[in-house]
């Protein structure tokens, strides 16, 4: 949601803060807040004005009109303040249909002044700007202000001035008031802007001989705008409407939703009714909502939610349990429905979600099965078939009733098998996976172009398959045709020969495209270069049916558009805080007359901005919020359409006789479905998105496909919220709209709900009794549109009106005539499990793709809540095991003393040279690691390995050293270049203490010591040294610990891991010898000559 309600202290306090007028402005910052929890000796030690003045107090939660309602305490001291707060705290209390409880109120100075002394302010944004209200009446009884106040309109872009204000506002104010209000209004309406506000009333604003005064406020801002007004607004708590309480697993989930790319939200209504939802696609959320009201269900619905844009797996998890959390705490005696549905999804792999949700479903099977909980699901999109087959697969298993059905089934069909009105049918098994319908029953391997470019209801000409003609560089024939002006925008968006360019590195959304165009048999990729700010000119592979091709990336959009002049749509994919700046600047490219901008949250601020420049420039926009649109057999904007498998089986790849126009890209998949089963399918489809303020508007649509011959019937699925389809309704009942219009305007349930409620869409929220579903939807009706009593019965009224149509020979359907197949990427039909390979790598120690870490199957989070510190991570990661608190402790030990041991070693020497010579790091750290062998510490391994054999063979001590002597070779871990028996390494001591103190078993070891009892008695610097120490130590914690059997110790000493520890652990310090020679910033090393014994051949010297 992007307008969003805020405390009227949240508003005061960006007002006082902010505000820039020169008008005095009174009482800054004189207000305080009381709870129930609140200490009223604390509360006036830090408001010590409320001990001195008197005092107004009210409820702070958003109820309007409060003064009506009898809920101000006026002209106060501040018992008198207690004694009516003490009154109404905690009380029930209704306002309109909303029953709540009072419970956070505002104190503030009572201000004495006279009537005519208030006034009546308001600033809200519209599409084309903002409306600044003035009346010199304010005050509870200022009534209808639309119809009485002074207007102002500040279009987009522009500022006002204090002359404005006195001409257009304030001609029935006194001329002793007039400059002082102006002032203010201004300072307003600039922080109104600045700030991001959508709507901001003053009721009354008081101006006395001493300045102005902010009596009453009410405020929303635009949420979307957090990333660009962070610093002034700080942290913003958003309170719920009054009369429905703030649930911690609303905030659990919001704070999900802000954390994610994805969309999450969740609404309580009744959390004891039986009928739960979990919907996927926040049009489709609405539309089973309005199901269930319609059914009869409005005081037995629980929840309103939705999630969509492709949460993961693990996000799904977390708000599925939440729900199932939710609905399970207390028992229904009817028992209770959960209904997990959907329309058909563009991008969203279901079976990924599904997942989730069946992870959930386990996790909670025995409170699901106690409340007697009945599942029906309903859901269609990528991968849908094997999501279904999963959930049916769980209730099986679990015992729990779960009714599943696919895309044969009207998508709110199982609201009325939940409720008891429909009977559930018997289906017949369903299609094992997607690429069923990628079979091509014709075997024909190419389609004639000609019999999928023309609409099927108009005849077929030559010039349905030449390419069109072009006079100006990236501007179709048909945008020429009807464009008689810069400004005018086109009425055909897209043909067979549009080319676009994609911005972002969506690579997924251009292969779809490209499949799309492939099936459509069109003679050219409807792509020709995508732009991507983040790496330098490319090229990117694709593939165009069963050949690969490359295609262009560019880093800046101006060589695109230099090097592609025939490109005339531009879809961005950018993020909502760099889309605004990226739709600015295509627009300033003449070539281009069609933008789709994907992201969701842009601020309607910006939003507007891109309209007016849009309108300027003659842009269409479609968007933001949007999954695009799709004009079949010629080209399709991103992911619309959804995958392959939706796209044959909804006909796409061919033109219909219908087009439609809805907000939901979700529901816009789900028309293409509907109108395929009932009609001769789709001719072109547009979601102009969810947002307040759509780049493009219902009506633009409809006159485009009003004045496109191939388009027999319109078909618009409206919202509620706005009053864009007014405008219908006027262009029918004008005449300008004579072909059959079916349009059904989804949100009916909204004024069903006692309080507020704000749909999945940021528009989806009526500000006024015009703007709700039911009156838009009579309006249409009475207007002559055609208009179903509800959405389950919109499919059977386009079906009705297509035969009308038929009948009458407007529509003459053609012969069905198969598309080509296209064969489907390797990694999609693995995803369906239609294919095995075997893997280039085989892991077992680590595992990255899930939501949070795993090492050797433990969570990340459990490694930190176990404290199990470097050396349980390294146990691991080199052992797949957890090891012993003490085998932890003795890993960590050994990467201690084995950190560093001086520069003059042959590593750290060798590091330090590199760091000298100007190298990076990981040179410098390398050229150290790579001296490590059998002469410098590699000796743990070969250590381990001598000391062990000859354990393990029985050989005495004095026996191993006699025999490594006559064989001529060294004792590995045997010796010290400055330590001896009488000057022992205090490493070795430490972890000998240890040791000793902590293995259970220490047999290696002491056989070492025996052998080291037999060296020091030949030569005393013959100790057992750090490295031979913690080799045969490691035998004996491998072998004892319990972790192991004989044959894994063995392994892990064979293959390396021993000399891994010191590897590890001199890492530590060939990296402190690098930043040291850095921080010292020494030059580059030349080994001094008196240091080199110079020895040449005799001859050489001669």
């Amino acid at each position: 949601m992007s307008a969003k309600a805020i405390s009227e202290q949240t508003g005061k306090e960006f007002l006082y803060k902010h505000i820039n007028t020169s008008a005095a402005v009174q009482n800054r910052f004189r207000y305080a807040t009381v709870t129930a929890e609140t200490d009223w000796d604390r509360l006036t030690q830090e408001h010590q004005w409320l001990l001195t003045q008197r005092l107004v107090v009210k409820p702070d939660q958003l109820i309007k009109r409060r003064g009506k309602l009898g809920l101000v305490g006026i002209n106060l001291d501040l018992q008198g303040v207690k004694d009516w707060v003490k009154s109404h705290l905690m009380k029930d209390t209704t306002v309109g249909r909303a029953k709540g409880v009072l419970k956070n109120f505002l104190i503030e100075p009572f201000v004495p002044h006279k009537q005519e002394e208030e006034f009546y302010v308001c600033i809200y944004a519209v599409r084309e700007g903002d409306i600044v209200l003035f009346h010199h009446e304010g005050g509870v009884e200022v009534g209808d202000v639309d119809a009485k106040a002074q207007k102002l309109t500040v279009a987009v872009n522009e500022k006002i001035s204090e002359e404005q204000v006195k001409e257009q506002l304030l001609s029935y104010v006194p001329e002793d008031k007039k400059g002082v209000l102006a002032s203010f209004i201004v300072g307003l309406f600039n922080l109104y802007e600045d700030l991001y506000f959508t709507y901001l009333e003053i009721n009354p604003l008081v101006v006395t001989t001493d300045g102005v005064y902010v009596l009453d406020m009410a405020a929303k801002i635009d949420a979307t705008a957090d990333f660009i007004c962070k610093s002034k607004w700080g942290d913003v708590e958003f309170p719920p409407p009054f009369g429905r309480e703030a649930y911690p697993e609303e905030a659990y989930i919001a704070d999900l939703d802000a954390k994610s790319g994805a969309s999450l939200k969740l609404t309580l209504l009744n959390p004891q009714g039986r009928i739960w939802t979990m919907v996927a696609g926040g049009g489709a959320s609405v539309v089973y909502s309005d199901t269930i009201c319609d059914l009869g269900g409005v005081d037995e619905l629980a929840n309103y939610g939705e999630y969509s844009g492709a949460p993961s797996e693990q996000q799904t998890y977390d708000y599925a349990k939440t729900i199932l959390s939710l609905m399970t705490r207390e028992k229904h005696p009817q028992g209770k429905v959960l209904i997990i549905g959907g329309s058909i999804a563009n991008f969203t792999n279901v079976a990924a979600t599904f997942k989730g949700i069946v992870r959930a479903i386990k996790d909670n099977q025995e409170p699901l099965k106690e409340h007697e909980v009945k599942i029906f699901v309903r859901r269609g999109g990528p991968n849908y078939q094997e999501g279904l087959r999963v959930m049916g697969e769980v209730g099986k298993t679990t015992g729990i009733p779960i009714h599943v059905f696919g895309t044969e089934t009207h998508m709110t069909a199982i609201v009325g098998m939940a409720m008891g009105h429909r009977p559930i049918p018997n289906l017949p098994p369903m299609a094992a996976h997607t690429a069923n319908f990628l079979l091509n029953a014709s075997n024909n391997t190419v389609t004639p172009a000609n019999t999928r470019t023309a609409s099927f209801s108009e005849p077929k000409t030559p010039n349905d398959v030449s390419p069109a003609k072009k006079s100006k560089a990236g501007l179709p024939a048909e945008a020429q045709a009807s464009s008689s002006c810069s400004g005018a925008k086109a009425t055909t968006l897209f043909s067979k020969h549009t080319k676009a360019i994609v911005w972002g590195m969506q690579t997924r959304a251009v292969q779809g495209m490209l499949d799309f165009d492939y099936v459509c048999s069109r003679e050219e990729p409807s792509v020709a270069a995508m732009v991507y700010p983040f790496t330098g000119d490319h090229k990117q592979k694709f593939y165009w049916g069963h050949k690969e091709i490359l295609l262009p990336v560019y880093k800046n959009m101006a060589d695109a558009m230099k090097k592609h002049p025939q490109v005339d749509v531009m879809i961005s994919f950018a993020s909502l805080r760099s889309a605004f700046d990226s739709t600015v600047e295509a627009m300033q490219y003449p070539q281009i007359h069609t933008i789709a901008i994907i992201a969701e949250g842009i601020p309607e601020a910006h939003t507007r901005k891109m309209i007016k420049m849009a309108d300027e420039k003659g842009v269409t926009i479609i968007g933001p919020a949007t999954v695009g649109g799709i004009k079949p057999g010629c080209f399709k904007i991103g992911n619309t359409g959804g995958m392959l498998d939706n796209i044959l089986a909804s006909k796409l790849y061919r033109p219909g006789s219908v087009a439609y126009v809805s907000r939901s890209g979700g529901m816009s998949n789900e028309l293409n479905n509907i109108i395929s089963r009932t009609t001769d399918g789709v001719y072109e489809g547009v979601a102009i998105g969810g947002d307040r303020y759509p780049g493009s508007t219902f009506m633009d649509h409809v006159l485009r496909y009003q004045d496109t011959p191939g388009i027999k019937m319109i078909v618009v699925l409206g919202e509620i919220g706005g009053t864009d389809e007014y405008k219908i309704c006027q262009g029918i009942k004008e005449g300008r709209i004579t072909k059959p219009v079916v349009c059904w305007c989804i949100g009916t349930c909204a004024t069903m709900f006692a309080s507020e409620v704000q749909f999945g869409h940021a528009g989806a929220c009526a500000n006024q009794a015009s703007e709700t579903a039911m009156a838009k939807n009579q309006a249409l009706r009475d207007a002559g549109a055609y208009v179903p009593k509800s959405f389950d019965e919109l499919g059977d009224l386009i079906r009705t009106v297509y035969d009308e149509l038929v009948a009458n020979g407007t529509i003459v359907p053609a012969q069905e005539v198969p598309p080509p197949t296209v064969p489907m990427d390797y990694s999609w039909a693995r995803e369906l499990g239609l294919i095995r390979k075997p893997a280039s790598f085989m892991t077992s120690i680590c595992d990255e793709r899930g939501q949070e870490l795993i090492y050797a199957g433990m969570a990340i989070t459990e490694v930190f809540k176990e404290e199990m510190g470097i050396g349980g991570v390294l146990g691991l990661l080199w052992f797949q095991r957890r090891l012993p608190r003490y085998a932890c402790q003795f890993i960590e030990m050994c990467l201690m003393v084995t950190a560093d041991h001086g520069p003059a070693v042959s590593g750290a020497h060798n590091t330090i040279v590199c760091a000298r010579a100007g190298k990076d790091l990981i040179s410098s750290l390398t050229s150290g690691l790579l001296t490590i062998g059998d002469r410098f510490g590699g000796a743990l391994d070969a250590a381990a390995k001598q000391f062990s054999k000859a354990f393990d063979s029985g050989m005495l001590p004095m026996d191993f050293v006699n025999k490594m002597k006559k064989d001529g070779k060294l004792i590995m871990g045997i010796g010290h270049r400055v330590k001896s028996i009488n000057n022992p390494d205090m490493r070795v001591q430490i972890l000998k203490d240890f040791v000793k103190q902590h293995f259970p078993s220490t047999q290696l070891l002491d056989y070492a010591l025996d052998v080291e009892k037999i060296t020091t008695s030949k030569k005393p610097n013959l100790i057992l040294n750090v490295d031979g120490f913690i080799g045969v130590s490691f035998v004996d914690l491998l072998r004892t610990c319990g972790g192991f059997t004989r044959d894994e110790a063995d392994e892990f000493v064979e293959i390396g891991a021993l000399n891994g520890i010191f590897v590890l652990g001199r890492s530590m310090g060939f990296i402190g010898h690098y930043l040291d020679q850095k921080r010292l910033k020494q030059g580059l090393y030349r080994h001094p000559w008196d240091d080199i014994s110079y020895v040449l051949p005799e001859h050489m010297s001669m």
